[in-house]
């Protein structure tokens, strides 16, 4: 599951990360990116072997679709199941793109309506990204909107006690080819939907802060201790 992140990277440190260049990326720090969202993503066209850094909403609207609501509901996608979907089958041959993050956040259930939010990340709190694919979808008017999923596998070791679910995170040696406009079957990236290797991750809880979309600064991502943070409200 993957229904919040953040993306506070420089254009700069984006540039080089994913190799594109600077004059083409356009983008100010996020610090709570929420579903409908207009986000970063990377993406590669048959007719053009260089990648591309596009703005996208997240949400993917299938080219099918009959209105923008759709998008509501699919923010992810199982990669279990992503190829045999329908709203998701033809991304998955042709439209699979990168989504930059450096970090997401996760929420563990503490009681009947008590959670704690973590960030969860690399552990030198740098660049990754996500798998992607995304869609076009016309609107009555004639408007393009580009649209995205985010890809999801089973939870890491690191990540179980939290969530049974985590956001396909790519090596980025495997870029090239998840982004490969040529390469229609599915099957051939199947191996790279995979949980990503705890032992390069971090998990550190967050305060309440990233609850509401409306905050999107850097106290959404600032680590707290959840044991004195309780303890603070039992007290005050």
């Amino acid at each position: 599951m993957c229904g919040r992140y953040r993306l506070t990277a420089k254009e700069r440190w984006l540039s080089e990360y994913f190799n594109i260049p600077a004059e083409d990326i356009e983008w100010a720090a996020r610090w709570n990116v929420a579903p409908t969202d207009e986000v970063a993503t990377i993406l590669q066209h048959r007719t053009e072997p260089k990648r591309i850094f596009a703005k996208m909403r997240w949400g993917l609207i299938p080219y099918w679709a009959k209105g923008i609501s759709i998008g509501v509901k699919t923010i992810n996608a199982a990669s279990e199941t992503a190829a045999e979907k329908p709203a998701f089958r033809e991304p998955m041959k042709k439209h699979r793109c990168l989504v930059p993050a450096d970090g997401f956040y996760e929420w563990r259930k503490l009681g009947l309506k008590k959670t704690q939010p973590y960030n969860i990340g690399m552990v030198d709190d740098g660049l990754f990204a996500f798998a992607g694919l995304w869609d076009r979808w016309k609107d009555p008017s004639g408007k393009i909107i580009q649209s995205f999923t985010i890809l999801t596998t089973e939870a890491n070791p690191l990540l179980k006690d939290i969530h049974d679910r985590m956001p396909v995170i790519l090596d980025p040696n495997d870029y090239d080819l998840w982004l490969d406009p040529g390469l229609t079957d599915p099957a051939k990236v199947r191996d790279l939907l995979k949980p990503f290797d705890a032992r390069r991750m971090r998990v550190y809880a967050v305060n309440s802060t990233v609850n509401k979309v409306s905050n999107d600064r850097p106290e959404c991502a600032e680590e707290i201790d959840p044991e004195k943070s309780t303890l603070q409200k039992t007290l005050f």
